[in-house]
């Protein structure tokens, strides 16, 4: 049975990742990319569907021990669980090393007091979990493999087969170590040279120890800030630049329920503020590489703009369900692919074009062909901006004149009049300046309620959103503005949860709300953070240092965060680890920390 999401430690490659839970075991496993099938998936389903446990042996009847401690060695992805048992305590450390050639996982068992009793237990199934692999023996390694796919696996201790599972029992000392590796290889080419564990643990500790001394934040929420990048880091895909929203696809938003969407795809919003976060705490490199990573994958097309694309700039990530996996806690459906990637969200083209221009302003090398992007766009919206669109939260409803959509628009307006008020671009300026004033005017026309003193979530509607958070920090109004006061306020008094975290909108007691689903959703934890941001803005400083640090507390033994927070069962839930609930914690310690609202 898989565990808690909160129970999952993160390793990856950069590439790829891999989720580990505290007993020891690996439930999910995409090889050889983030959007590949699973090799282990576990975690979706049952140990029928793909695991491997490495831990102390125990009784068949009984369950597999957790992890008395566990932690990242340093700021790394390297994790070090440690088992304390009756016959001494044992480490293993597993870590997938940044590629340089096939894909591995590696773990290390290693005694460190005592006679430890250990097992193994690798049970490969490909494609999510359907298909049972031919496993053989090959010049001493053992192998297996299904159609395209080949997976070697190599260890110095004696393996067996039983029940289409392989094993390994072995007792280790202290001071002993063992190692055992997984190596991905197409499965018509040669076998994948023989892993060195050792030598590529130390070139592991090293990359990530060369790469977080290049942070440039040095404030009191280091940790934190400093976890969370590593996080977003590993959610990038090396090759091409291009960044995941999380490296897991149906873990639920509503335990039980069919809020269960794939997130193994780059979403526009999500790594233009990815980028941004970057940015602002020193990571030119790979805020250049997305960047490339989008002028690419929107090629000369602007106004066909996808919300989102495959890790390589795919265009075609069409959704499709898998019967045979149960589902996270019987959580169906399972999804593949991403039936949101042709909907209409507005607002995209503001985050875009907000972090072309963070890019330009912070100094990033100058590409003419983002100007030219961000000019396009813009010719884009002059025609478009007043339709209804999905929005945001890719609502499956009818599609609403969102306000949050509206507000964006007027942000890749605004942001591109900046572009040529400086020199760096060409366009009919004084055109743009009415435009901009024109949906200004829109937004606080239409989406206003004078009665409640609040923005709500679309023209003519009564509920509000959390998305509404964004106009300050966009400028599109002064926090000081009395329409922004009322409009934070009105969201803490009613979308606010009983431990005052904050929800995306109204879904409690609707059988299909604005968003066309059933069921209910936790408190968004992008939407918390945004909160906190903004009572930092209005001057409310200690308050929203107290949720901030709230939030802090919500993250896992290891710094992790899923999507959201479901107050009700007091757990992480939705894919995991989530790239739009790391981004905004960085935004808001940076806030926090330039207005001094830190403290005990």
């Amino acid at each position: 049975m898989a565990g808690r999401i909160e129970d999952y430690a993160l390793i990856g490659d950069m590439q790829t990742a891999a989720l580990v839970c505290r007993d020891g075991t690996v439930d999910w496993l995409c090889l050889p990319r983030f959007d590949s099938h699973a090799i282990f998936a576990g975690l979706l389903g049952t140990e029928e569907h793909g695991f491997w446990r490495l831990g102390p042996a125990h009784a068949a009847d009984a369950e597999p021990p957790r992890a008395t401690r566990r932690g990242y060695r340093g700021d790394s992805l390297i994790l070090e669980s440690e088992w304390d048992t009756p016959r001494g305590t044992v480490r293993v450390t597993d870590f997938m090393p940044p590629r340089d050639g096939a894909p591995q996982l590696i773990r290390i068992v290693e005694g460190v007091s005592g006679r430890v009793p250990m097992r193994s237990a690798l049970r490969m199934r490909f494609s999510y979990g359907r298909v049972v692999p031919w496993v053989h023996k090959h010049e001493g390694r053992t192998v297996a493999v299904a159609g395209p796919d080949s997976v070697w696996f190599d260890t110095s201790v004696e393996t067996y087969g039983k029940s289409l599972t392989t094993y390994s029992d072995f007792t280790v000392a202290p001071g002993e170590r063992i190692a055992f590796t997984i190596s991905w290889e197409p499965s018509h080419k040669q076998p994948p040279p023989l892993p060195e564990p050792e030598q590529s643990l130390e070139a592991t500790e090293d990359f990530w120890r060369e790469w977080v001394e290049h942070c440039t934040y040095h404030g009191p929420y280091r940790e934190a800030v400093v976890r969370s990048l590593i996080t977003l880091k590993a959610l990038t895909y090396a090759p091409t630049g291009g960044i995941v929203a999380a490296p897991t696809t149906s873990l639920p938003e509503d335990i039980g329920g069919v809020r269960n969407w794939d997130y193994r795809y780059t979403w526009l919003r999500d790594a233009a503020i990815t980028l941004s976060s970057l940015l602002r705490t020193g990571y030119r490199e790979e805020a250049r590489a997305w960047r490339e990573w989008l002028l690419r994958a929107v090629a000369g097309d602007p106004e066909n703009l996808q919300i989102m694309y495959g890790i390589a700039g795919e265009r075609e990530l069409g959704e499709a369900e898998l019967d045979w996996l149960p589902g996270y806690e019987t959580s169906a459906p399972v999804r593949v692919g991403n039936g949101a990637a042709h909907q209409l969200q507005l607002d995209v083209y503001g985050e875009v074009t907000e972090a072309l221009h963070l890019a330009h302003m912070t100094g990033l090398a100058r590409n003419d062909y983002a100007s030219l992007l961000q000019l396009k766009l813009i010719r884009y919206l002059e025609k478009h901006w007043q339709e209804p669109d999905e929005g945001i939260w890719e609502v499956r409803g009818p599609r609403r004149h969102f306000v949050h959509s509206k507000v964006m628009a007027w942000v890749a307006v605004d942001r591109t009049i900046k572009l040529i008020e400086s020199g760096d671009a060409d366009g009919p300026l004084e055109e743009w300046k009415q435009l901009r004033d024109d949906i200004h005017r829109d937004v606080c026309e239409k989406g206003y309620d004078k009665e409640r003193n609040t923005f709500t979530q679309s023209y003519g509607s009564k509920e509000l959103d959390a998305s509404l958070l964004l106009i300050p920090q966009m400028g599109f109004l002064p926090p000081d503005d009395k329409r922004v006061i009322g409009t934070i306020e009105a969201i803490q008094r009613e979308l606010s949860t009983s431990d005052g975290f904050i929800l995306r909108y109204p879904t409690e007691g609707q059988d299909e709300g604005v968003d066309g689903l059933p069921g209910d959703e936790g408190a968004f934890l992008a939407c918390s953070f945004w909160m906190a941001d903004d009572l930092a803005m209005i001057g409310r400083v200690d308050e929203a240092r107290k949720l901030f640090e709230k939030l802090l507390a919500l993250r896992n033994d290891l710094g992790l965060l899923a999507e959201e927070w479901d107050p009700r069962l007091k757990r992480q839930v939705g894919n995991f680890p989530q790239a739009f609930s790391h981004v905004p914690l960085i935004d808001t310690a940076l806030r926090l920390t330039a207005s001094g609202a830190y403290g005990g």
